[in-house]
């Protein structure tokens, strides 16, 4: 047997890389280009828990008051109304809430799903000359801003109507301007499903009491937190005062919201932004409003105060922001008015796939050496390359040192012989 000096240097070398070759572990992480094994990929999936305390999903189904105070924070005011919720409107956190989810006639503070619905089909500058076919059907009672058929008004002017004066008139002929009065029924309520609003059953987009026609203090924030972030529906709530035309002249029109216009001696509220207000007979008085403190914006919702007259319904609502607005970071949620995510089609199902692929096309697939390494040598019959917990290429390396090694030592000891 001739060993050549190139031979002797690569036995040399191969010995004392044996020497100092790491031994691999079980904690070893998978060498790049692997597919790591089906145990390891569904746990990778799972979602991260989140930082904060757990927050019960079902807790606003409870009836009753629902708070989670922590040290420091106020205590919650004393409040009549059958049912309120008071949120922060950028996170959709619910701070406090009372039977969020109890199902009461919004009278017309439903006029802001109507509004989510049908503002983004027309633009303000448009131009509609009325009929007197859209004017029909209006309910007895119904509160006006005075369209008149064969007067023609800019969209912007419908809306002005619909909330300052809040005009039944005004919502039937933007109703019969996106579909019709049926057609808009539908659009809401399939808005209020796509918003997360689960407690809302539209009869009369107009908030008009009708049987079955409900919604909730939770659904009333959802629409609320919604609409201020429209600057279309933020621009049309939060304005005090407005020029209705009617015909060759115009004539002023006020915001029927008193927080945001302090209106017959009930004091405006500091930094309103407004949204809506309601009454009916069925429903009592209703109101949804929004108002920014600083960096931090609260949505509130207040249904039907049992006590302390008709602008009581204000009151309470100014109670509720100022307790949310002084109980910023000290309370924790209750709830959220973020809709729900459905998982997707897909997901969950897509782990388990990548798991029998890997079972079907077993070790090899995916079997790269690092850049810069040298494959392994080829042999006759491959083993199964380690997956996940301890590294191929090591283990080659070794197995290929301990070889020179042993053709080093059988040389010596008979290599002699055969010259």
């Amino acid at each position: 047997m001739i060993v050549t000096p190139a031979v002797r240097h690569a036995a040399a070398g191969a010995a004392a890389l044996l020497l100092v070759l790491p031994v691999p572990t079980a904690a070893a992480a998978p060498a790049p280009g692997h597919a790591s094994a089906p145990a390891f990929a569904s746990s990778a999936a799972e979602p991260t828990p989140p930082a904060r305390s757990f927050v019960d999903p079902a807790r606003l189904d409870r009836s009753g008051t629902q708070v989670q105070p922590l040290r420091g924070a106020p205590q919650l005011p004393s409040l009549s109304a059958l049912s309120w919720v008071v949120a922060d409107a950028a996170t959709g956190e619910v701070l406090a809430a009372r039977d969020a989810h109890r199902k009461l006639p919004p009278a017309s503070t439903l006029k802001t799903l109507f509004a989510l619905t049908a503002l983004p089909h027309h633009d303000g500058g448009e131009r509609h000359t009325v009929s007197d076919e859209e004017l029909t059907g209006i309910g007895e009672g119904s509160s006006l801003v005075g369209v008149k058929e064969g007067y023609t008004y800019r969209v912007s002017d419908l809306w002005n109507g619909v909330f300052l004066s809040s005009g039944n008139d005004a919502v039937h002929v933007l109703a019969a301007m996106n579909g019709g009065w049926e057609s808009m029924t539908r659009q809401m309520q399939e808005k209020a499903r796509a918003l997360g609003a689960r407690d809302t059953h539209v009869v009369s987009p107009d908030g008009y009491d009708a049987p079955g026609q409900v919604s909730s203090a939770y659904d009333l924030a959802v629409f609320g937190r919604a609409g201020l972030q429209d600057p279309g529906f933020t621009r049309y709530c939060s304005t005090r005062y407005a020029d209705f035309p009617a015909g060759s002249w115009s004539y002023g029109i006020a915001n029927t919201n008193r927080l945001l216009t302090g209106a017959d001696g009930v004091a405006r509220y500091p930094g309103l932004i407004g949204i809506k207000n309601g009454y009916t007979s069925g429903a009592g008085n209703t109101l949804v409003v929004g108002a920014r403190r600083g960096a931090r914006t609260l949505v509130a919702s207040v249904m039907n105060p049992q006590g302390g007259g008709g602008f009581a319904v204000y009151e309470e609502a100014r109670d509720l922001l100022d307790w949310g607005f002084e109980a910023a970071g000290r309370v924790q949620p209750v709830g959220s008015l973020a809709p729900a995510k459905a998982p997707r089609k897909n997901e969950g199902g897509t782990v388990r796939a990548a798991a029998r692929n890997v079972n079907r096309a077993g070790p090899e697939a995916g079997d790269t050496a690092p850049s810069g390494a040298a494959a392994p040598a080829p042999a006759p019959h491959r083993q199964a390359a380690p997956t996940g917990r301890t590294a191929g290429l090591p283990l080659a390396l070794v197995g290929a040192a301990l070889g020179a090694a042993l053709s080093l030592w059988l040389w010596r000891r008979f290599g002699a012989r055969g010259n």
